[in-house]
């Protein structure tokens, strides 16, 4: 398997992204002579407030529940070093891949899946929310640090790997909040929304499964909500778990769990690389072009490790994500992000600044997407501390 492995490297070079023929960027600006235009958004990523948030925000544990579990920040680095290694050793744009890893996660609210789903339940009448498209919002409307234009001025195809990441955005059942944020931007900067997004994307988008379902497992040990031993009936890290076991018998549980997560992320980037180079080679793409074209994803696990991936994500839907002691502070994240909603919609003129929104609207609509920027913006803490001083202060009066 290791010189199988080692006989696929460079194998996509023909497919990768070249920054010297970028498609440029919206608002035009001078080139920089030191860094290709994907270092340089991969640098307006990493300096902007929004990636510096990903510090305080949850993962699955809220910040406080302990300093060993993943947050937002964590993983987004975590996502971006494994799309990296992808990229470098399949020939592709290494710099594209990571900038598009770092990104990925900028929408996401605070209290992870629990506040999204929460903020999703208030803007049902007001073209509903989707951290995906919020992180598109940020790059392209809500980060103000340049003094020319609003958001980071990405590259178009930085851009395009954003909107298109999980797929072309064709469809008409999705929210319009979605419709309206591509479809506006697209008019002034077509990123081609029928088609499928550049292989680097596509890296990108498979690495952040890779990622969090191998540091899921990680974390769901360290939190005990399951044991090694519930590992070994589970199809694709049962048997890893198990020569882990017969390899190592006397190594102690943190070396254990560590070397299982190794393998494990080992074993779907080994099957990713395998399979995507299976791909190429059944379709005969001669360019990067062609990956735009063809219709269908480029990247992606084999059969088999999809499958399994499948039975891994229902163990811990079932082992972690609903367990009590998760329940227990999704449910309080509900209710945290629900009051805040209501209460700033009440009251918008109480909307600081300390996030940097323009308090600018005409109407319900954009008073509820100005509310929902706010909100999403948050830190779990930050969300925490607003929440105690808004309501504890009702409590007293």
């Amino acid at each position: 398997m290791k010189e199988e492995i080692s006989s696929l490297k460079g194998k996509l070079s023909h497919l990768a992204s070249n920054p010297k023929i970028s498609r440029g960027r919206l608002h035009t600006e001078t080139i920089d002579p030191t860094r290709t235009p994907f270092q340089r958004d991969r640098d307006r990523i990493i300096h902007s407030s929004a990636f510096r948030r990903l510090k305080y925000k949850t993962q699955v544990f809220v910040y406080h529940e302990g300093d060993n579990y993943r947050t937002r920040l964590s993983h987004s680095l975590e996502v971006s070093q494994i799309a990296r290694s992808i990229s470098r050793f399949l020939g592709l744009n290494e710099d594209l891949t990571e900038t598009l890893a770092l990104a990925h996660d900028l929408g996401h609210t605070c209290f992870g899946h629990a506040g999204e789903d929460a903020l999703k339940e208030c803007m049902k009448f007001y073209r509903g929310f989707d951290h995906n498209v919020q992180t598109f919002r940020i790059v392209t409307e809500l980060e103000h640090p340049y003094p020319k234009f609003d958001g980071l001025n990405l590259t178009w195809e930085t851009l395009e790997g954003l909107a298109k990441h999980n797929g072309p955005q064709l469809d008409i059942n999705i929210d319009q909040r979605i419709q309206l944020t591509f479809s506006n931007y697209s008019k002034k900067h077509d990123l081609e929304l029928s088609k499928f997004a550049s292989t680097e994307a596509q890296i990108a988008a498979i690495s952040d499964d890779i990622a969090y379902n191998a540091h899921d497992i990680d974390d769901g040990l360290r939190a005990s909500l399951f044991s090694l031993d519930d590992l070994f009936s589970v199809p694709l890290i049962g048997p890893i778990a198990q020569s882990v076991e017969e390899e190592y018998p006397n190594i102690d549980q943190p070396r254990r769990v560590h070397e299982l997560v190794r393998r494990l992320i080992k074993e779907m980037v080994n099957d990713v690389i395998r399979e995507t180079v299976k791909k190429n080679n059944e379709y005969s793409l001669l360019d990067k072009d062609e990956v735009h074209e063809l219709g269908k994803p480029l990247v992606g696990f084999s059969n088999e490790i999809s499958d399994d991936e499948i039975k891994l994500k229902s163990f811990l839907l079932k082992n972690m994500y609903r367990h009590d002691k998760v329940i227990n502070m999704t449910n309080h994240a509900s209710v945290v992000v629900k009051d805040l909603f209501e209460y700033f919609f009440d009251n918008p003129s109480h909307i600081s600044d300390d996030l940097n929104i323009p308090i600018n609207y005409e109407n319900d609509f954009d008073k509820a997407s100005l509310v929902s920027d706010y909100i999403s913006l948050m830190t779990d803490r930050f969300a925490l501390m607003k929440h105690k001083r808004i309501f504890e202060k009702k409590e007293k009066a």
